[in-house]
């Protein structure tokens, strides 16, 4: 019998080998996440990074399937708050006002750029800030914000204007064929072609407010703490995207050209665009900016218009009722209900080269 043992030995042996490499092969189902975005031209580069891949690539080397879900604004983020989608792109206005409000505790990944222009209020018939009397909007987003910073500079309040709430993706046809509106409040792509059509001018816009609009990538605080390859795959992404738009050559124009057509227009007229975007294109830049006292001053601004127009709950005592934390540890309103942080952690880790 002694003989037949080196058999049987062996047989085993092949045996547990090839049960081994079969379990190291059980596909690892990856977690699922998905980011809602919307048009804007410093938001067009998250289409591209879809398409091309590279949002699957960093996804893959994550562990996870992300998702790029285009989508109109304020339902985008209504989507975020109720949890159809983990992140958002957003302004810092609407993350304190809807989100942060709805205890959806939100972190700031990314500081991606702050309008300079590209948000607009435009008029027709030589009619000036003073004039306005009634203008079409996207109510609650930020061209309410900046329609009140035109009139406040203007000696005008905002009481002294009818507002129509429009959806952002209607704004742009409904205002082109109906002449009798004479004043429309929105954001590039929408303004620039609006600014197109004859007798239309700019009245005021976002480069005289610098650093108040702040466009950003959301998600979910809770989720992020639970898989911070979240914030990685996500950061790592957009600046390769970064780094591809800074050059010139032919994938740049190729970048571009996806951007462009999501945004339905040419390539000049979103080049035209991002001028008036001032974009972080480095992590470098865009963490500085996230640990500055300026963006503490133009949020304490910001949070003080959303408490004045009831955009902190209907029940909010006072500007502090929701806490704002930065990459300090600083925080502005309730350190005991911290809803809207400030993260600079993953750009200082792709300003390192460690993504």
């Amino acid at each position: 019998m002694k003989k037949f043992k080196p058999v049987l030995l062996f047989i085993l042996a092949f045996l547990f080998l090839s049960l081994n490499i079969g379990a190291n092969h059980v596909p690892v189902k990856k977690q699922k996440v998905k980011i809602a975005w919307s048009i804007y031209a410093g938001w067009q580069p998250w289409d591209f990074a879809y398409k091309s891949g590279i949002v699957k690539k960093w996804g893959e080397k994550y562990g996870l399937d992300i998702e790029l879900l285009r989508m109109d604004y304020i339902p985008s983020i209504e989507a975020y708050v109720s949890g159809q989608v983990d992140g958002v792109v957003m302004t810092n206005m609407e993350t304190l006002g809807m989100p942060c409000v709805a205890k959806v505790t939100t972190t700031s990944l990314l500081m991606g750029d702050f309008s300079n222009g590209s948000d607009k209020v435009l008029t027709r018939d030589g009619l000036k800030m003073k004039d306005i009397k009634q203008a079409m909007l996207t109510e609650l987003s930020v061209s309410q914000y900046l329609l009140n910073r035109g009139l406040e500079k203007n000696g005008m309040k905002e009481s002294d204007v009818q507002i129509l709430n429009t959806i952002d993706s209607d704004i742009e046809a409904i205002f082109t064929a109906n002449k009798s509106q004479k004043v429309v409040v929105t954001w590039n792509p929408m303004a620039m072609n609006i600014l197109k059509e004859v007798g239309v001018r700019d009245v005021f816009n976002s480069s005289e407010i610098p650093g108040e609009i702040l466009d950003l990538l959301c998600v979910n605080t809770k989720k992020l703490e639970k898989n911070p390859n979240i914030g990685k795959a996500l950061v790592g992404a957009w600046y390769e995207v970064m780094g591809i738009m800074t050059k010139r050559n032919k994938e740049s124009q190729k970048a571009l050209e996806i951007m462009s057509e999501s945004a339905g227009c040419s390539v000049g007229d979103y080049k035209a665009q991002l001028k008036t975007t001032a974009m972080f294109y480095t992590p470098k830049e865009a963490a500085e900016y996230t640990e500055s006292q300026e963006l503490k001053t133009n949020m304490d601004r910001v949070r003080k218009f959303c408490f004045e127009h009831d955009l902190l709950g209907e029940k909010a005592k006072s500007v502090d009722e929701i806490g704002i934390r930065y990459p300090d540890g600083s925080v502005q309103g309730d350190k005991e209900n911290v809803q809207f942080i400030f993260d600079s952690y993953f750009m200082r880790l792709a300003e390192q080269g460690k993504l």
